[in-house]
């Protein structure tokens, strides 16, 4: 909502607000994206600005407050995805060891995010009362979000396939007793949003993304590992288990996606792979069954003869 704020107030209303609502044209939005790109405007950055102007005036054509979105056909196509560069598992393996070492609280905290897939947000508003240690599972209720890059709220996850149950490993749940033990739970006050957080300061105050994403980047180089983003965790976790063979409605469930699509179109790159591996499997199995086949066919001289046919009596008979 910032950011929706942030691009109408700053881009979209100076360039367009003198222009009544049915006025816009295509030309219109071609010439502000021109302007903008000559201007040094990031492609990225320009295109989430069209998203909310097409959006807008979509919003307008459902309302039968105009013919037809001005915006559509996209001026500007949807920029490429940077290629991620996701930690292998050796390497977050060393990056964990050398992270209890240096920094254990906050390992704790990268701990769960690997063993869980939970994103930034939902753990950072996990609170203890949505952790069912002996239980083996969390309950994702909340999710901390960081309006302007500044003040931090609770608020709900933003889907509502992302509410659910979660379930916790053996060694995740390690990492939320030894948390606890350095980070002690206190009450406070009941109406207090960031009362009760599994993953906090010493003082009990909510971590910060950006404090979390600071340390992230900081541990990664001492310990020589690429450096990733704190979501590309998420991405680890869905690689492994991917890679692992685990079937990908499982992992959708487990990530909470909306859809199965979802999973799949993001992780495309592992599932054409698991296909690959899919036909060979086919592949050596038929093989294998044809060469037993093979194996276990008698000689010819253990063969028993052909039964004789029997012949039909003679009409003399």
């Amino acid at each position: 909502m910032a950011r929706y704020r942030d691009y109408v107030r700053n881009d979209l209303v100076p360039a367009f607000g003198a222009l009544k609502l049915d006025q816009p044209a295509h030309r219109h939005i071609s010439a502000f994206v021109t302007c903008q790109l000559a201007a040094g405007r990031g492609r990225t950055t320009l295109y989430r600005c069209l998203a909310t102007l097409s959006s807008a005036l979509g919003d307008a054509v459902r309302q039968h407050r105009l013919p037809h979105n001005p915006a559509i056909p996209p001026v500007l196509r949807r920029p490429p995805a940077p290629e991620r560069r996701i930690w292998t598992a050796e390497e977050a393996a060393h990056f964990l060891t050398y992270c209890h070492q240096a920094d254990p609280d906050i390992a704790d905290l990268f701990e769960f995010l690997i063993g869980t897939g939970l994103c930034k947000g939902e753990a950072l508003g996990l609170h203890w009362n949505d952790v069912h240690l002996t239980e083996g599972v969390l309950y994702v209720r909340c999710t901390l979000s960081a309006i302007d890059n500044n003040r931090l709220v609770i608020t709900t996850p933003k889907t509502r396939s992302s509410r659910g149950w979660v379930a916790i490993s053996p060694r995740v749940t390690t990492a939320p007793r030894h948390h606890a033990q350095t980070t002690p739970r206190t009450s406070g006050d009941p109406d207090d949003p960031f009362a009760g957080l599994v993953f906090c300061r010493l003082d009990g105050r909510p971590l910060g993304p950006h404090q979390v994403l600071d340390r992230l980047h900081r541990l990664s180089a001492e310990a020589g590992v690429p450096r990733i983003t704190v979501h590309d965790l998420r991405h680890l976790a869905a690689t492994i288990t991917i890679s692992a063979g685990v079937p990908l409605t499982v992992v959708s469930k487990t990530l909470r996606h909306s859809t199965l699509s979802t999973t799949a179109n993001i992780y495309s790159h592992l599932t054409r792979q698991a296909a690959r591996e899919a036909v060979d499997t086919i592949d050596r199995t038929l093989t294998g069954a044809q060469n037993t086949g093979r194996e276990t066919r008698h000689p010819a001289w253990l063969r028993p003869p052909w039964p004789r046919t029997h012949q039909r009596p003679s009409s003399h008979g």
